[in-house]
C-alpha cells in the first residue's frame, strides 16, 4: 500500500507540497463536508473520479467532488488517496442530485453517497464469465430440434448483437427453452463453442433503429394496437423524450386500462437514442411478472434492482450502469442511486404507493427525488397510477405535471360491479368473518369455473392475543405493540406470537404466561391465516392458496404462486396488500373486501387516501378479462361518505372531500409538514431534551406552527423511547433553514447516545 503520509519521520513537512494537488473528497459516512487528499500533480483526476482513501484506520471508497479544497489546511495534515479507481467518473448530475437531495431532506451528503455506494464490489476489476457461441466452422443445423433450437438461438444473438456474440449457459438454455445439459453436450462434441470472456452486464441493449421495430434489432417482438387514448397518451410521452427536457407527465388510467403499453413506447423511445431508463416499481413482488412482459415487448430483460439480489447480481448491474451499458434498470427505491451515466426517460409506477417513502435511515420519498433527479437530468419522467396521490392531483391543477388520461380498461373489458355488504345486517358469528353474501357470491364464482380473491390487509392469524381469565394481553417488550399470532392450530397455540417491527418472536404456549392459566388464550380479529381457516371449514374442496409477505420466502416463490393463480391451479386466494396492484388474473371476477374500515381507524393523515387507493386497486383484480367482475365490500359503515364514493366509484367525489378537509386543516398539500423524531434508549434523557428543544423553538409568523413534544404513538420501537415534533408551514417558508437553525441551536445539549431524525414531508406519525 502506498504510503499516505506528506511529513517525514522527525514531523516536519517534507517538499512533496510542490509535487502536489488538493482535491475535496466526499466519502460515504454521515458527513455533509468533504475532505481534503492529496494527489500527484500530473496525475488526472476530475470531479466526479472514485478514489480510494483511508479514514482513520478504514480504507473507503470516497468521490471527488465539485467543493473548494481547503487552502489553509497544512500540508503534514493531508493524506495522500489511496488509488484513483479507473472507472467512468460519477455524473456530474449525479453529483449535483446528492447535493440537492441532502439539503431537501437534511441528511449529510456522505449518507445519500453511501446509498450510491452501496455496491463497492462494482468499483472493482469485471470478473470473467464462460459464454457459449457459434463456431465458425459450425454446420448452421442441430442433431436434434433441441441441439436445433440452441443454434436458433445463438443466430439470432448474432444477428442482434455482433459476429462472434454468445451467451452464458443459463441465459442461452432459458431462450433456447432447453436444459443445460444439452447446451453443455454440444459444446463437448464441438458444436458450438465455449470462451472465457470479461462478463457482460444485464439488459445491454444494441442501439435500435429509428423504427425500432424490427425484432432483430431489439425493438417490438409483437404487433401492438393501441386504443385511441392510449395512442395520444403515448405520442405525448415519445414527444417528451425525443425532446430531451425536463418535463412531469401523470399517466391517469383505470385499472386494466394499458398504462405499461404506453409508457413501454416511451422506453422504445428512449432505448432508440442510446439513452438509459430507470423504471421504479413499489414491491419487489411486481419486479418478476413485470420482467417477463418487458422480455416479451423488447426481447431483453431489464435489469432488476432491490434488496434480494445476490453480491454478484448487484456488482454486475451497479457496474453496468455506470458504464452506461445496462440500458433499462427496474427497481425498488434504491435503485434511484445507481450511478446512471446517461439517463433519458424515469417512470414511476403506481406513484402513489406507500411503499415509496423509506421510513429507516435516510427518509426520503423516492418518487419526489425522482422527480428531481429528473429535473437535474433534463429528462423527462412519468408517474403512472388508477389512483393518484393528492399532492399529483394538486400539482396537475396548478399544471405543473402534464395530465395524460386513460378513461377505460383495454379491449373492451367493463369495470367490475360494486356491492356494499352491510355487516351490521349479516348478524354474523364472532368467530366468523366471511358474510353469509360473500360466501353465496364465492360458491357462484366457483361453479362458473372462475376465481376469487379475498382481501384483507393484516397478515398472521390474529392481530392481538389475550387471556379471558386474567385479562393479560401479549405485547412486544421492545415495542409499543401487541405480537400477532401466526401459525396456530385449531386449538388456539402451538404457533408464534411475532412483532411486525422488529422482529420479536416467541413460542405460544397453552399457559397464560401471566397467570399460568390453560386453555384460556383467545385470538381477537382476524389475519388472513384466520381466514383462510375459514375457508377451509366453509369450502373443503376448494383450492386455496395464502399469499402474503411473510407466505414467500423470495421473489420465485412469489412468481411461482402468481402462475398458479394465472394458470387456475388455484380457485381462490387469500391475500395482503401484496396481492392490490399490478397483477393480471383473467379468470379471477369475484373480490371479497373482508373489512373495509380497518385502514380508516387511527389519525394518520393520510389514512382515508390510503385507504381508497388500495380498495381501488385491489377492486381492479376483478373482471380484466372477458367475464363481468363483481366486488363485495363488507363494512360496519354503510352510509359513510367514503363508502358511498367506493362503491360509485366515484373518484371526484372522494377526492374532493379529502381535499376539502385537508385545506381546511391547513394541511398538505396546501402547506408543508416536518416532523422531528426523537429518539433514545434512556427514557429520562429523551424527555429532559425534548423539553429543552421545546424551550428553544424558534420565533416564527403566522405562517409556521409547532406541535410537541408528544410521546409518539408508537412510544418504544426496537428498545428506543421516542417523542416528536410536527412542523406546519405555508409553502413559501423556507422550512429546511428554519429548522437548521432550530437543530443547531439545541444541539450543545443533545446527549450523545440520542438520536434525531427530521422525516421532511412526513407520511406516517406513529
Amino acid at each position: 500500500m502506498q504510503q499516505n503520509n506528506l511529513f517525514t519521520d522527525d514531523g516536519s513537512e517534507s517538499d512533496q507540497g510542490a509535487d502536489l494537488k488538493r482535491i475535496s473528497v466526499l466519502a460515504p459516512l454521515p458527513v455533509d463536508g468533504c475532505y481534503t487528499y492529496a494527489v500527484s500533480a500530473d496525475e488526472h483526476i476530475v470531479a466526479g473520479s472514485f478514489v480510494r482513501i483511508s479514514v482513520a484506520a478504514r480504507q473507503l471508497y470516497g468521490v471527488v467532488w465539485d467543493d473548494p479544497v481547503d487552502e489553509k489546511l497544512a500540508w503534514k495534515k493531508i493524506k495522500l488517496i489511496d488509488d484513483v479507481i479507473p472507472v467512468q467518473p460519477l455524473a456530474a448530475e449525479h453529483r449535483q442530485f446528492i447535493d440537492r437531495m441532502a439539503r431537501y431532506t437534511m441528511n449529510p451528503r456522505g449518507s445519500i453517497l453511501k446509498m450510491t455506494l452501496s455496491t463497492p464490489a462494482g468499483l472493482q476489476e469485471p470478473k470473467t464469465q464462460t459464454i457459449y457461441a457459434l463456431r465458425d466452422d459450425a454446420n448452421a443445423k442441430g442433431s436434434t430440434p433441441k441441439r436445433q433450437a440452441v443454434m436458433d438461438a445463438l443466430q439470432n444473438q448474432e444477428k442482434q448483437r455482433r459476429k462472434g456474440a454468445g451467451l452464458p449457459l443459463q441465459a442461452l438454455a432459458r431462450l433456447a427453452g432447453v436444459s443445460s445439459a444439452t447446451v453443455k453436450a454440444m459444446a463437448m462434441d464441438m458444436q458450438i463453442k465455449m470462451e472465457s470472456v470479461a462478463e457482460t452486464p444485464p439488459c445491454c441493449f444494441p442501439v435500435l433503429s429509428a423504427s425500432y421495430a424490427d425484432p432483430a434489432q431489439g425493438g417490438k417482438t409483437q404487433d401492438i394496437v393501441l386504443s385511441d387514448a392510449q395512442q395520444e397518451a403515448a405520442t405525448a410521452m415519445v414527444e417528451a423524450v425525443n425532446a430531451h427536457d425536463f418535463k412531469t407527465m401523470m399517466l391517469d388510467g383505470v385499472t386494466g386500462s394499458g398504462k405499461t403499453e404506453v409508457y413501454f413506447e416511451a422506453v422504445a423511445a428512449a432505448l432508440n437514442q442510446g439513452k438509459q431508463i430507470l423504471i421504479l416499481l413499489p414491491e419487489i413482488a411486481l419486479s418478476n411478472a413485470f420482467l417477463d412482459r418487458f422480455l416479451q415487448r423488447f426481447g431483453c430483460a431489464p435489469a432488476l434492482w432491490h434488496s434480494a439480489l445476490t453480491p454478484a447480481q448487484r456488482r454486475k448491474t451497479w457496474r453496468g450502469v455506470l458504464e452506461g451499458r445496462t440500458r433499462v434498470v427496474v427497481g425498488a427505491r434504491s435503485a434511484l442511486f445507481l450511478p446512471f451515466s446517461d439517463l433519458g426517460f424515469i417512470v414511476v409506477d403506481e406513484e402513489h404507493d406507500p411503499a415509496f417513502k423509506q421510513e429507516e435511515g435516510v427518509l426520503y420519498h423516492a418518487r419526489d427525488m425522482a422527480v428531481m433527479r429528473a429535473h437535474i437530468q433534463s429528462c423527462p419522467i412519468s408517474l403512472i397510477s388508477a389512483t393518484p396521490s393528492l399532492e399529483t392531483v394538486q400539482n396537475i391543477k396548478d399544471k405543473r405535471y402534464d395530465h395524460l388520461v386513460l378513461p377505460a380498461r383495454f379491449g373492451g373489458a367493463s369495470m367490475p360491479i360494486m356491492h356494499v355488504v352491510n355487516m351490521k345486517a349479516e348478524k354474523m358469528p364472532r368467530t366468523e368473518f366471511i358474510s353469509t353474501t360473500l360466501r353465496k357470491a364465492i360458491a357462484e364464482t366457483t361453479a362458473n369455473g372462475q376465481q376469487s380473491l379475498l382481501f384483507l390487509n393484516r397478515r398472521g392469524y390474529a392481530p392481538l392475543t389475550l387471556c379471558r381469565s386474567c385479562g393479560h394481553r401479549y405485547e412486544c417488550p421492545q415495542c409499543t405493540a401487541w405480537l400477532v399470532m401466526h401459525g396456530v392450530g385449531r386449538k388456539g397455540y402451538g404457533g408464534s406470537l411475532q412483532c411486525h417491527h422488529c422482529g420479536f418472536s416467541s413460542r405460544l404456549d397453552a399457559k397464560c404466561t401471566s397467570c399460568n392459566a390453560e386453555d384460556t388464550l383467545v385470538p381477537c380479529g382476524p389475519g388472513v391465516e384466520r381466514i383462510a381457516e375459514e375457508v377451509a371449514q366453509v369450502f373443503p374442496d376448494l383450492r386455496s392458496m395464502v399469499l402474503a409477505s411473510d407466505t414467500t420466502t423470495d421473489g420465485d416463490d412469489f412468481f411461482t404462486a402468481l402462475e398458479k393463480i394465472r394458470t387456475g391451479a388455484v380457485d381462490l386466494v387469500i391475500g395482503t396488500q401484496i396481492m392490490a396492484k399490478g397483477h393480471h388474473f383473467p379468470n379471477l371476477t369475484c373480490v371479497g373486501v373482508i373489512d373495509a374500515d380497518l385502514g380508516l381507524q387511527g389519525g394518520d393523515l393520510r389514512a382515508g387516501e390510503h385507504t381508497w387507493q388500495l380498495l381501488h386497486q385491489v377492486s381492479g383484480r376483478a373482471g380484466r378479462g372477458e367475464h363481468q367482475g363483481h366486488v363485495y365490500i363488507q363494512t360496519y359503515s354503510p352510509d359513510s361518505a367514503f363508502i358511498e364514493a367506493l362503491i360509485k366509484d366515484d373518484r371526484d367525489q372522494f377526492l374532493g372531500m379529502e381535499l376539502h378537509e385537508r385545506r381546511q386543516a391547513d394541511m398538505p398539500p396546501y402547506t408543508r409538514l416536518a416532523a422531528l423524531i426523537l429518539s433514545c434508549e434512556d427514557e429520562n434523557a429523551l424527555m429532559q431534551y425534548a423539553r429543552h428543544m421545546a424551550q428553544s423553538i424558534p420565533v416564527a409568523d403566522d405562517d409556521v406552527s409547532f406541535y410537541g413534544p408528544a410521546p409518539a404513538p408508537m412510544y418504544m420501537l426496537r428498545g428506543r423511547y421516542r417523542a416528536r415534533f410536527l412542523v406546519q408551514a405555508h409553502k413559501r417558508v423556507d422550512l429546511q433553514t428554519l429548522l437548521a437553525q432550530w437543530l443547531a441551536a439545541t444541539k450543545a445539549k443533545k446527549p450523545s447516545k440520542l438520536r434525531v431524525q427530521v422525516d421532511i414531508d412526513p407520511h406516517s406519525f406513529f
